[in-house]
């Protein structure tokens, strides 16, 4: 109970924090939108390459979203000092992890959600028909980009290189899941919808083994 009942305090202060000031949710639509914006001129997709190739501009957005995104994550509180107080006010350490994880989750769907009229507006692409899979395909690949990207900005946020090195590490590891998540969509946006049950299936099973690592090796990762 501990965990949770820490995760749900920790997780409050995540929310409050980003809801006060507003920065990172308003500058990583605005990156997204302008991304999505000059995706749509440089290409002028028809209906059918918009089927097509749509998908995959959809998550390269979401990926650059993501970076931006997770980057700080660790990093407010390794430059404020407060990562040591957090550690000693909690009881297990998974629940820091949690905690910022559901946040960016949280975060990245809002992002995504936000996104998605202005995806469907200029690349010409319906998304109420199938938004039901749609949004358990999106909300299973941003809690893979969370996971990796939460667990990876804590061994950036105390490297010399931070910027650079959350990019390098994130891109590599989070290629199978950006690759089947657009797989999946593609589908979806097919004249003929078909889900790909084994690629939710993999989405899936990504996020329980990133997780049960997580889990295993956080506290090794506050340490270093």
């Amino acid at each position: 109970m501990s965990l949770f009942s820490n995760t749900a305090v920790l997780l409050s202060k995540e929310l409050r924090t980003e809801f006060r000031s507003r920065e990172l949710l308003t500058t990583t639509v605005v990156f997204i939108l302008v991304v999505l914006i000059l995706f749509s001129f440089a290409i002028s997709p028809t209906t059918e390459e918009s089927r097509e190739f749509g998908p995959g501009l959809l998550w390269l957005a979401i990926l650059f979203a993501a970076s931006l995104m997770l980057q700080p994550c660790f990093l407010r509180e390794q430059n404020n000092d407060t990562l040591s107080s957090l550690r000693l006010a909690v009881s297990d350490p998974f629940s820091i992890f949690l905690a910022k994880l559901i946040a960016n989750t949280l975060f990245l769907l809002l992002t995504e959600l936000i996104m998605l009229p202005f995806f469907a507006i200029f690349y010409n692409v319906p998304v109420l028909p199938e938004f039901h899979w749609l949004l358990l395909v999106l909300s299973l690949g941003s809690l893979g980009i969370s996971i990796a990207g939460t667990a990876l900005s804590a061994i950036s946020a105390q490297a010399r290189m931070r910027e650079l090195l959350l990019p390098l590490l994130l891109l590599p590891l989070l290629t199978p899941v950006l690759v089947v998540s657009a797989t999946v969509t593609v589908s979806l946006f097919e004249r003929v919808p078909i889900v790909k049950g084994k690629g939710i299936a993999f989405l899936g099973v990504f996020d329980v083994v990133f997780l049960t690592a997580l889990w295993l090796f956080g506290e090794y990762l506050l340490e270093e």
